[in-house]
C-alpha cells in the first residue's frame, strides 16, 4: 500500500517538500529493513556514544544435540537485553531455565554489563524472573486481552 503525503497532510511544511510516498510493506526486503536499523544505530551512536552492540545467544541441547531451549538477546550500553527465552516444556521446572539465564547474565557481565532487562507476558514467566531478582518496572494490561505484558529489569553487579 502506498500513501502520498500531499494527499494525507496539508500542512505548510509538507506542502513545501517534494512529493513523498509511504509504503506499508507486509514482506519487506531484508536489505531495506537492515538499512533502517543501521541508520538508527548510527544516530544513537552519535547521540549516546558507541554502545558496543553484540548479539548474545545461548543454546540448550539434549544428549542427541537437539535444541531444547535457548536465549536470544544482545548487550549494549552496559545492558543485557533478553529478547527471546524459551525452554521445551519437558525441561521446565528442573533448573534448566535458571542455568540458561545465569549463563547469559555471566557473559553479559564479562562484556561489561551492569544491568539486564526483558519483557514477558502474564501467561509466560513473570514469577520466574522475579524469583531470580528481576523487578517489574512497567505493565501493559490487556496485552493480549485478559493478560498483561510485563517489563522487568535487574542489577547484575
Amino acid at each position: 500500500m502506498i500513501l502520498q503525503w500531499g494527499k494525507l497532510l496539508r500542512t505548510p511544511e509538507i506542502a513545501m517538500k517534494p512529493q513523498l510516498k509511504m509504503e506499508i510493506a507486509e514482506q519487506p526486503k531484508h536489505d531495506e529493513t537492515e538499512f533502517i536499523v543501521q541508520q538508527l544505530i548510527q544516530f544513537n551512536s552519535r547521540c549516546a556514544g558507541d554502545g558496543n552492540f553484540r548479539q548474545l545467544t545461548v543454546f540448550l541441547r539434549d544428549e542427541d544435540d537437539n535444541l531444547v531451549g535457548g536465549l536470544v538477546g544482545s548487550t549494549y550500553w552496559q545492558w543485557l537485553y533478553v529478547d527471546v527465552f524459551w525452554i521445551n516444556e519437558t525441561y521446565r521446572g528442573g533448573g534448566c531455565g535458571t542455568s540458561l539465564l545465569a549463563a547469559a547474565e555471566q557473559e553479559a557481565v564479562k562484556r561489561g554489563c551492569q544491568y539486564a532487562y526483558l519483557d514477558t507476558f502474564s501467561f509466560q514467566a513473570p514469577e520466574f524472573y522475579q524469583k531470580l531478582g528481576y523487578t517489574v518496572f512497567g505493565e501493559l494490561p490487556d496485552f493480549p486481552e485478559g493478560h498483561s505484558r510485563f517489563f522487568l529489569k535487574k542489577v547484575l553487579q
